[in-house]
């Protein structure tokens, strides 16, 4: 596939333009550049040429605009890695991918990956999957399908973030199903119900041809091993499965596929999905999976091949099963603590459950668990074994945090000029942004670069409010601007932006506290942790200090693990871990008393903007009545 074509196959405008990149994964450098598969390839960490005795664990992430591949040793050390754009289109609510075009663009990063870590296929002994939880369909020959209005058979994948699902995620909420429990009392427009039904009410066609629907990371491993297990982590967080209906089973020896028993038919019937129960739940489920169970008998051959735009790999290769990408970047950092933090706590099991993770991407997840299952209203789970195995896992979030700053600074009108500065010296959009930020302290004698925003206030709902509210009507609201057009005005709204980020984030974490979480540290991984504004703002914000994992490839390594335990080098998911997590970094809040009077303020004023909001609604409606 030529570069050209990839790109005449945007036919609007990509929802992120991957000249502007940089701004989801700041303040970093990537060794070199170069051009595979038609697509341009960003490729990272080359190490020494090693020694050829040694056992090497592949992870491979498809986020929301590049495909990765991470090469990881038995510690967990990063040895190289790759990335490869892969198409998107966005028309209004909808948004769409091609399954081809990311099997293709994970082909090329994986393949530089191991060019750039001098890693033969044969050193790779175990493979895992990770991916946004986006919504794939495929026919009996595992050709796409459509899910497009205008039936572009190429476009088969509703994304993640898509939401042309509100009104049928209304409807399924309406019936106030058992299972809803599960998942903050409702379910969302980003999870699969609300998604088929909108096909099933809109595309018959389309419906009637869907041989699999699957979620994108079971669709890699099914591509990669022909094996249709579906993993309890998407099964359990995006459709409704009731993971805990496995909990015997984790008593027996070792991880192992079992008859999908979890699913509640009276639910799929009532919604209007029915047919789905068919042939033992065929479509969407016949066998579930614990995260990094070998499936099948590993990378088939037609997957392992080296050419025409396959793996590279050695034919029976283990292949974990798999985890939606914010899950593995838990997995990747969990264990990720000084021995000091996690001495601290009674034991082992209760330290575990005192950590949140953020996965600060495109969008951000909240991920904490427990051993008890808890129910919190307005956020997703609890999950039981959806991310860590016999715990429970509770799924917060904000549908647009990378985006959401990818947004305010390209809108901007100062927006190129600053482009073209950080283009000629070679930095982030991100990194001129705090240097600006810096220099204004001193301009303006503030007391705190926090303080400069104190006219300036952000609601970041511009996608909605997937926790704690779960309110996708919700909207975004910038308060305190002026006809300043200026770079600095820029770099006011940027911060103002992070700080109502972070007040979202303190919003989740107050909100799990209040309903039987003890969470007290933080970890972080994805693009935005790699911006240390980002990570402070958050740190003074919460009162609670961010611990960094040692590789920045969080979400790799999650998905690396999985082959580790399939491969068998580790007994168990926890062991693996335990075994290739580390610590990096560890950011404190800061123990400034107006610091944290000040934030206390803007808070306030963050969650009355949302008051506003509802009250403002209530007026219009009654207006509109």
């Amino acid at each position: 596939m030529s570069g050209d074509k990839r790109r005449a196959w945007a036919d609007t405008t990509p929802l992120l333009d991957q000249k502007h990149r940089s701004s989801i994964s700041p303040i970093y450098n990537t060794n070199r550049i170069s051009y595979a598969a038609g697509g341009l390839l960003e490729m990272a960490y080359a190490t020494a040429p090693p020694a050829r005795s040694r056992s090497v664990f592949l992870g491979v992430d498809v986020g929301t605009g590049s495909a990765r591949a991470g090469l990881f040793d038995e510690s967990g050390k990063l040895l190289g890695s790759a990335s490869s754009p892969i198409q998107i289109w966005k028309e209004g609510d909808c948004i769409e991918q091609s399954s081809t075009d990311i099997w293709h663009a994970i082909c090329a990063a994986v393949d530089s990956a191991c060019s750039l870590a001098n890693v033969d296929g044969e050193e790779v002994k175990g493979v895992g999957f990770a991916a946004t939880c986006s919504l794939v369909a495929v026919d009996a020959d595992g050709s796409p399908v459509s899910v497009s209005w205008n039936g572009d058979s190429r476009r088969n994948i509703i994304v993640w973030m898509d939401h042309r699902a509100v009104k049928q995620a209304e409807k399924i909420n309406s019936r106030n199903s058992p299972v809803l429990q599960y998942c903050g009392g409702a379910v969302s427009p980003e999870m699969q119900p609300p998604k088929l039904l909108w096909v099933k009410e809109n595309l018959q066609e389309s419906w009637s041809m869907v041989f699999r629907w699957m979620d994108l990371s079971d669709w890699l491993s099914y591509r990669a091993t022909g094996d249709d297990t579906r993993s309890l982590c998407t099964t359990v967080c995006k459709w409704t499965y009731l993971g805990h209906a496995h909990m015997q089973q984790m008593n027996e020896k070792g991880f192992r596929d079992m008859e999908a028993c979890g699913w509640d038919d009276e639910f799929w019937e009532e919604i209007g999905l029915g047919d789905l129960i068919d042939g033992h739940h065929a479509k969407i489920g016949r066998s579930v999976a614990f995260p990094g169970h070998p499936l099948g008998s590993g990378l088939t051959p037609a997957a392992a091949k080296a050419r025409n735009f396959e793996l590279g790999l050695v034919p029976g290769t283990p292949v974990g099963t798999s985890l939606i990408d914010a899950h593995a970047g838990g997995v990747g950092v969990m264990e990720s603590v000084p021995e000091s933090v996690s001495e601290a706590k009674e034991n082992e099991e209760e330290a575990i459950c005192h950590r949140m993770v953020l996965v600060c991407g495109t969008s951000t997840c909240h991920m904490a668990v427990s051993r008890n299952k808890l129910f919190i209203p307005g956020v997703w789970g609890p999950f039981w074994s959806a991310m860590v195995p016999e715990f429970w896992l509770t799924e917060g979030g904000q549908s647009a945090t990378g985006a959401l700053l990818d947004y305010i600074i390209e809108n901007h009108v100062a927006s190129r000029s600053l482009a073209n500065r950080a283009a000629s010296r070679h930095v982030s959009l991100f990194e001129l942004l705090n240097g600006t930020l810096e220099s204004m302290i001193h301009e303006r004698n503030s007391p705190f670069v926090a303080a400069l925003t104190e006219d300036i206030h952000v609601l970041p709902d511009f996608h909605g409010n997937r926790s704690p509210i779960a309110d996708p009507k919700s909207k975004g609201i910038i308060c305190g601007m002026t006809l300043d057009s200026s770079e600095k005005q820029l770099a006011l709204l940027y911060l103002a932006t992070v700080q109502g980020i972070a007040y979202g984030t303190r919003h989740i974490v107050e909100h799990c506290n209040a309903h039987g979480h003890k969470i007290d540290t933080l970890l972080a991984c994805g693009g935005l942790a790699k911006n240390p504004l980002f990570l402070q703002q958050h740190a003074d914000i919460i009162g609670c200090p961010i611990i960094l994992p040692r590789e920045n490839e969080s979400v790799l390594l999650g998905a690396a693990i999985l082959g580790a335990v399939a491969a068998k080098r580790y007994s168990s998911l926890i062991e693996a871990m335990k075994a290739m997590n580390a610590a990096g970094q560890v950011i404190h809040p800061s123990k400034d008393p107006k610091v944290k009077k000040y934030h206390d303020a803007k808070y306030l004023i963050f969650r009355e903007l949302f008051e506003q909001q509802v009250s403002q609604r209530s007026i219009m409606a009654q207006a509109l009545a």
